[in-house]
């Protein structure tokens, strides 16, 4: 059975920071892509930041310089690390896992965990 396990939400003040984590178990993890959404109420789900197998990262303009996604393969764990929030970054934030093409293209995502920046 396939479980992505998210924590680290929370409420923080603008310019704070918070560290989200995504424990995956049942799949072979170090070969799957992993990625942050976000779904602020009233909006779509977006994509925050991706990393792939082989570490490379992308992310969305809006976060770029303050956020940074990172994996341990050791762990089975992604992450997220979110500096200098803003309240525009409020949203419940998904990790998902996403299975290379060649081997199904399977996709997982987790719980959701919500994030709110205000003072």
């Amino acid at each position: 059975q396939v479980q992505l396990v998210q924590s680290g939400g929370d409420l923080v003040q603008p310019g704070g920071s918070l560290r989200l984590s995504c424990a995956a178990s049942g799949i072979a993890f170090s070969i799957y892509s992993m990625g942050w959404y976000r779904q602020a109420p009233g909006k779509e789900r977006e994509l925050v930041a991706n990393i792939n197998s082989s570490g490379k990262t992308n992310y969305a303009d809006s976060v770029k310089g303050r956020f940074t996604i990172s994996r341990e393969n050791a762990k089975n764990t992604a992450y997220l690390q979110m500096n200098s929030l803003k309240p525009e970054d409020t949203a419940v934030y998904y990790c998902n896992a996403r299975q290379p093409t060649i081997f199904g293209g399977s996709n997982y995502w987790g719980q959701g965990t919500q994030v709110t920046v205000s003072s």
